[in-house]
């Protein structure tokens, strides 16, 4: 039996407390079988067939989207209704057709009109989307400042309210959109009249969007063997099919991750080429536990850093109003991805430095074939770098996402307030650190925590950063913040003291500071959160100054044990063997498979890399001067180790593990061997 979700899939059966969730997964199709000749189509064949159909869609998209690039259109379509005052439908072809905005394959092609719908439904979310750059950039001009360099407070009252929203608005979004202004102003002597003179039309991506289509084209079906589906769509079988005889029925198997649940709706996903292969970006429904927006007694504080990516925590609301926090908190650093992380930046940006330099050469001299081959690899090796820094930036946000969101659960916490730094800007703290903090990926860590917390029913909300890291979490009076513990009169940034050294004297790492502060921020605010209609996000705009005095953190009372003596004391050996091995590893058999080493280590490796320590440094990764010195090792500085011997990606991210008690005492330590 197979039960089939069509196009718009079947209706979720959903209990008290639970909603349905849409999320996307990704998946891979391997193959295919033409259902009118039975022949079996190979990846490379079936990716053929699929980019012929993407080729068709991308160049009607490209037409249409071109021909309504203006202003006059995009407000008609953004304003929900038609000529008549009728209202337009949600789905981008069905608006786009009520408004009479149609295309067509070039002369001499024949494509069926669901071809025509995906084209109109990709063109009709872009012409959608360029809607809020168009305000934005408008009220950015209406009000243009003296000194586009530097606005008065004056004038960033003026932006924010001649700006739809400006009054949350993330101030480095009107200052990107000044810039480019500014760079336009620059070039032409004038300032742009809109968002569309001064951005050409959007570019169109080679991609088949079969959610807007239905079973006459394509079809996705779940068989009763678990982590398998089917999906049947209709492909040409040449470039240029001329009759509907040159489209043919494709059944594709495809196996699904395992994240997609068993009892999840499928729908019709979204097809590209990649790399010679279809990937599918398959989107399920599926019941979830509900969010709740207040009511949290246990929250968990995330706060940012750089090396120490992230610090988090969690905090105990009370009955009578105290907020205590559970444990010392925990801490994800990531310093060795970051360190690979800058290193590839500087990499590509020397490679886009020779690829402008030769594009200079050519366009200003007679056509050299070798300076053209010689830019032709230069722009694929950029290509390379920039793909293995997308690839390392997803990996670094799914990691640290799924660290907070586990930290939340051991926690037992219903929410997670993270701090808001989308305006934060890095400056002040030297080129190095400021490019680093510019590079981290803050936006992607959330959009992924968003995402792994609503699968348990834990909200993510973002609070205001303002004075997080700034006053004391227990008396809110403002810190001093010093180099290190043992150098208290070093002016730094690390470690942070309350000079109220009789009524509180509360000491810490900044960051652990930060995140009680969040933490306790988050938890008398919470009947202030609410949901963003754009995005569906939980956020706290703003502080109110009589709930934030009571957001500080309650210490924990200091009990003293009673040492009394109560019997005689117990005789002790004169040497005692260590704590945590009581007796010495059995003899084994001499070479690497000896004793076996002590703590955690794992016996499958002789010795572990650098990069396994847990206190490593940017230079863990260096990469070594290709000179070669006679005799000995490469004339670098330092030798490749880390990653470049194997250690991966998940012995460059450290983690502490969550402490939300003081660990049990023990018991054993003279019981004798535990060996």
């Amino acid at each position: 039996m197979v039960r089939s979700a069509g196009a718009g899939g079947r209706r979720l059966p959903l209990v008290e407390g639970e909603t349905a969730r849409t999320a996307c997964a990704r998946a891979l199709l391997r193959g295919g079988v033409d259902e009118k000749t039975g022949e079996v189509l190979s990846p490379a064949a079936l990716a053929e067939r699929v980019g012929w159909c993407a080729e068709l869609v991308s160049g009607m998209v490209s037409a249409l989207t071109a021909e309504h690039w203006n202003a006059v259109d995009v407000d008609r379509l953004a304003s929900g209704e038609d000529a008549g005052g009728r209202k337009l439908p949600s789905n981008a072809w069905m608006a786009l057709r009520r408004l009479g905005w149609t295309t067509a394959a070039p002369e001499g092609v024949k494509v069926n009109d669901r071809i025509v719908r995906m084209a109109q439904e990709q063109a009709g979310r872009s012409l959608r989307s360029a809607k809020w750059r168009a305000d934005v950039t408008a009220g950015v001009l209406a009000v243009w400042p003296a000194d586009p360099a530097k606005r008065t407070p004056a004038e960033w009252d003026q932006v924010r309210e001649a700006v739809p929203g400006g009054r949350f608005l993330p101030s480095s979004v009107i200052k990107s959109r000044t810039r480019q202004a500014v760079a336009f102003a620059r070039r032409h002597g004038r300032l742009p009249a809109d968002v569309f003179e001064m951005e050409p039309a959007p570019r169109v991506a080679r991609m088949l969007l079969l959610s807007a289509c239905d079973g006459q084209q394509a079809t996705v079906e779940r068989a009763d063997e678990p982590g398998r589906a089917l999906l049947r769509l209709q492909l040409p079988t040449r470039p240029d099919p001329r009759t509907y005889a040159d489209w043919t029925w494709v059944a594709c198997p495809i196996s699904l991750p395992p994240t997609i649940p068993t009892g999840a709706v499928l729908h019709l996903p979204t097809l590209r080429v990649s790399g010679g292969r279809v990937r599918a970006d398959l989107a399920y429904t599926h019941a979830v536990p509900k969010t709740a927006r207040t009511g949290h007694t246990i929250a968990l504080g995330v706060d940012w850093g750089l090396n120490t990516l992230l610090s988090a925590g969690a905090a105990r609301l009370h009955d009578d109003g105290r907020i205590t926090a559970l444990g010392h908190g925990a801490q994800f650093r990531a310093s060795g991805v970051l360190a690979k992380q800058h290193r590839l930046r500087r990499l590509s940006e020397r490679l886009h430095a020779k690829a402008d330099h030769y594009q200079r050469l050519i366009d200003g001299h007679a056509p050299d074939p070798a300076l053209a081959d010689k830019h032709a690899v230069l722009v694929e090796e950029i290509r390379r770098v920039s793909a293995r820094r997308s690839n390392l930036n997803d990996a670094l946000a799914w990691a640290a996402a799924r660290w907070a969101v586990d930290q939340a659960i051991a926690a037992g916490a219903s929410v997670i307030y993270l701090e808001d730094l989308r305006s934060m800007e890095a400056k002040g703290m030297g080129r190095t650190h400021n490019t680093r903090m510019s590079q981290t990926v803050r936006g992607q860590i959330a959009d992924r925590m968003r995402h792994l917390a609503a699968e348990t029913g834990i909200a993510v909300v973002t609070v205001p950063a303002r004075n997080t890291s700034k006053h004391c979490p227990q008396c809110l009076t403002p810190l001093r913040h010093r180099k290190a513990p043992d150098r208290p009169t070093v002016a730094g940034w690390k470690w942070a003291i309350c000079p109220d050294r009789y009524g509180c004297g509360w000491q810490g790492d900044r960051d652990h500071g930060a995140w009680r502060r969040i933490a306790a921020r988050g938890l008398t605010h919470q009947t202030k959160t609410v949901t963003d209609r754009a995005t569906g996000a939980m956020v706290i705009r703003s502080v109110v100054e009589k709930l934030e005095a009571r957001a500080v953190i309650t210490p924990a009372p200091k009990t003293s044990r009673d040492r009394s003596k109560t019997g005689p004391t117990r005789r002790h050996t004169a040497r005692p063997a260590p704590r945590r091995r009581r007796a010495p590893s059995p003899a084994g058999p001499s070479g690497p498979a000896g004793k076996r080493p002590e703590g955690h280590a794992p016996t499958d490796r002789t010795r572990l890399p650098r990069a396994a320590h847990r206190h490593q440094s940017m230079t863990t990764i260096s990469t070594p001067s290709p000179r070669l010195r006679p005799g000995g090792p490469p004339s670098g500085r330092h030798r490749p180790r880390g990653t470049a011997l194997g250690a991966g990606f998940h012995l460059h991210a450290h983690t502490t593990p969550p402490r939300w008690a003081e660990p049990a005492p023990d018991t054993t330590s003279d019981t004798g061997s535990l060996s």
